[in-house]
């Protein structure tokens, strides 16, 4: 079951996709992980400083800061750029950054969300950490602001801090790939995977690929959950359909209404293995007007 607030996307094919927004939770923890990667990184430079005895004790502090910050802004705008979205904190927590718009995600916009992310919290940070007891005014100030700008998220539908508002980008969830069940497999929709109905070769011939595809469309339909009305006109489509297939393919046993799904599933079954074997040996048929277009070429 997904939780989360979900949110919908249009791509360019215009087709809507459903996401999950990725919570301020698991954004957080993807920031950790990529906080301790860029820290390692500075902290080896700064040891290597240390050792070429380029670092005092009166610099150290502000040279540790300065490599940290020469590490992460290009670490942050590389790394997701040249994974469409993603650092490694956010592969490690199944997140990715998207275009608000559905658009494809630009340089430009991943260049300036990072850079917001300086002025949002680690500019102050780094100010708080290196402000002594004596100077209470932008102690106060850098935390007020980081409070504010932390305080963003959470009052927007999509999470979005200041650099996504800017960039016009927000971050998901991946979504879970799911395989479906492979509808020619025995055992669906019988116990024991056998099936009274028979089909013959005659039967066969009359429908390609194309009718195959929008057979199992309905025939997985049938597992989905329905009200009382959508379940009656799914039942009304089933018995329209077992009419015109037996008419279609001259299968002259009667069909009961409470085998309409077991037959269609019978013929899919069938269907498929034949066009399979048919196109073995190169004759691939595309759809149901197959043998006219043969006799035209």
């Amino acid at each position: 079951m997904a939780f989360g607030r979900t949110d919908e996307l249009i791509p360019p094919e215009g087709v809507p996709l459903q996401f999950r927004i990725a919570g301020l939770g698991v954004r957080t923890a993807a920031q950790i992980c990529d906080i301790m990667i860029t820290g390692v990184g500075a902290l080896a430079l700064f040891l290597l400083f240390l050792a070429l005895d380029l670092v005092t004790p009166e610099t150290a502090i502000a040279i540790a800061a300065m490599l940290f910050f020469f590490i992460r802004i290009p670490y942050y705008a590389a790394i997701e750029l040249m994974w469409n979205g993603q650092t490694v904190g956010k592969r490690l927590m199944k997140i990715k950054v998207v275009a608000a718009d559905g658009q494809s995600l630009t340089a430009q916009s991943l260049v300036v969300r990072n850079l917001m992310k300086e002025a949002e919290v680690f500019l102050p940070g780094t100010l708080l950490l290196t402000l002594d007891g004596a100077q209470t005014a932008p102690a106060i100030f850098s935390l007020l602001w980081v409070a504010c700008v932390l305080a963003v998220p959470v009052f927007n539908r999509r999470r979005r801090r200041l650099g996504d508002l800017i960039a016009g980008t927000y971050a998901i969830h991946l979504p879970k790939p799911v395989l479906l069940k492979d509808m020619s497999q025995p055992g669906q929709h019988s116990p024991t995977g056998q099936s009274r109905f028979t089909f013959l070769t005659h039967h066969l011939e009359h429908y390609g690929a194309f009718e195959l595809q929008t057979l199992e469309g309905l025939l997985r339909a049938s597992g989905m959950s329905k009200g009382p009305a959508q379940y009656q006109r799914h039942k009304d489509t089933l018995a329209a359909v077992v009419e015109q297939v037996r008419r279609k393919i001259e299968y002259a046993d009667r069909v009961r209404a409470t085998e309409h799904q077991a037959f269609l599933t019978a013929f899919y079954k069938a269907q498929r293995s034949y066009l399979e074997q048919r196109q073995l040996f190169g004759d691939r048929r595309t759809d149901k007007h197959h043998a006219t277009s043969a006799d035209k070429s």
